[in-house]
Order: structure tokens, then C-alpha cells, then sequence
């Protein structure tokens, strides 16, 4: 059983009953950095509630383009891992920790039972799926209508979001596939914004302390 001061840590809100529950029939999953959680193509059998660390969620075109869709981060759940358990349909999604993390594994048959027993787990995965909708529609709108260099000043503060981390480890590929352009494009703006004071480059580390 998971202790349960851990769950309540996190999800103080949920009732006694649920919380024991979850104790008694989830399972807690420690996740180091860089491996993956979910794959596009598998068929979901449980879904994570995210106690800490950080995760990935993206999607794949068939070229093996990659599009950043969100993160999820402690006390978040999936939502789009939910949907594929819900239907019964396999993943279009994929999920990498991108901060070592620790989840609570939890089977899929108790989210329709958990929606009628606890009015605040409905109201919690109610509340998930309008905050993830809002957020692709940001998504879709950045997308649209802003420019590259608008998007990488979003794309920077999202991560400050999400890590508390002033400093970005990776590549310029790395930033390129999360937002669907070229490398070529995303280091060249990097360069620009560098001149203009808003970043610091270096190998494979970016300070974006500037644009906070």
C-alpha cells in the first residue's frame, strides 16, 4: 500500500475514502529522466497521477516531426491518457520525464467508479480536461498566429513553469522538435535573441534568466 500521507501531500482536496483507496490499489512508480512513460500506438491499461518531477506529453506526425502539447507536472494527471482509457483506444500520444519523477499507477476500471463515488475526483478530472483543452487551444493559437521568436519567448517561460529552472539543457534540436520547425530556424532567433541580451548561449545550456 502507498502510504497515505504521500497521497494527501499532493491531493489534500480528495476525500478520506478515496484517498485510501488509492493507497490500497494504486501502484507507486519511481521514473528517472529521459525514459518514456507512454508510447503513440499502446493500449493505456492504467494512468499516472503525477505526486513530483516533471513529464513531456507530445505527438508525432508520420515524418517523425515531434510537437510539444504540454507538461504535466506534480499533481496533474493525464488527460489524454485518460480519453485513450476511457474509449479503449490506443495512444497518440507519447509521455518522456524530463525531471525524474514519481507517479501513482492507477488501473483504469476505477475512473468511472471513482466518478460516481467522489464528487471531488469528478470534479478534479473535470477540472484536468478543461485546463488541458484551454491549453492546446494556446497551443493551436501560438501556432497560428505568433512568430517563431514570440513562440521560443513562450516556449522558455512554459519550461520556467514547469521546472523552476532558469536554464535549458539541450540542444537546439531539442527546442526545434518540440516546436515542430527547423533547427536551422530556432538557432538562428536563439542567436538574435542572444544579441539582444534576452538569452545566453552555450553548449547545450541556454540562460533564458532574461525573459523571466
Amino acid at each position: 500500500m502507498i502510504p497515505i500521507d504521500i497521497i494527501q501531500a499532493q491531493f489534500p482536496y480528495f476525500e478520506t475514502s478515496l484517498i485510501s483507496e488509492i493507497s490500497e490499489y494504486g501502484k507507486l512508480i519511481e521514473i528517472p529522466t529521459d525514459e518514456q512513460l507512454m508510447r503513440e500506438g499502446q493500449f493505456i491499461k492504467s494512468f499516472p497521477l503525477v505526486l513530483n518531477g516533471s513529464i513531456k506529453i507530445s505527438r508525432m506526425d508520420n515524418d517523425g516531426d515531434e510537437l510539444l502539447l504540454y507538461y504535466l507536472d506534480a499533481g496533474e494527471v493525464c488527460t489524454m491518457a485518460l480519453t485513450c482509457c476511457v474509449t479503449n483506444a490506443r495512444s497518440n500520444v507519447k509521455a518522456i520525464v524530463i525531471n525524474d519523477a514519481q507517479v501513482i499507477s492507477i488501473p483504469i476500471n476505477f475512473i468511472d467508479e471513482w466518478m460516481h463515488k467522489y464528487p471531488t475526483w469528478k470534479k478534479f478530472i473535470m477540472d484536468s480536461f478543461r485546463y488541458r483543452f484551454n491549453e492546446l487551444l494556446n497551443t493551436i493559437d501560438s501556432i497560428a498566429f505568433l512568430k517563431m521568436d514570440e513562440r521560443l519567448v513562450q516556449y522558455f517561460q512554459k519550461v520556467y513553469r514547469t521546472t523552476k529552472a532558469t536554464v535549458f539543457l539541450g540542444s537546439h534540436q531539442d527546442i526545434a522538435n518540440d516546436l515542430h520547425s527547423s533547427r536551422e530556424v530556432v538557432s538562428r532567433l536563439l542567436k538574435q535573441m542572444e544579441k539582444k541580451k534576452m538569452i545566453t548561449l552555450s553548449r547545450n545550456k541556454i540562460d533564458f534568466s532574461g525573459l523571466l
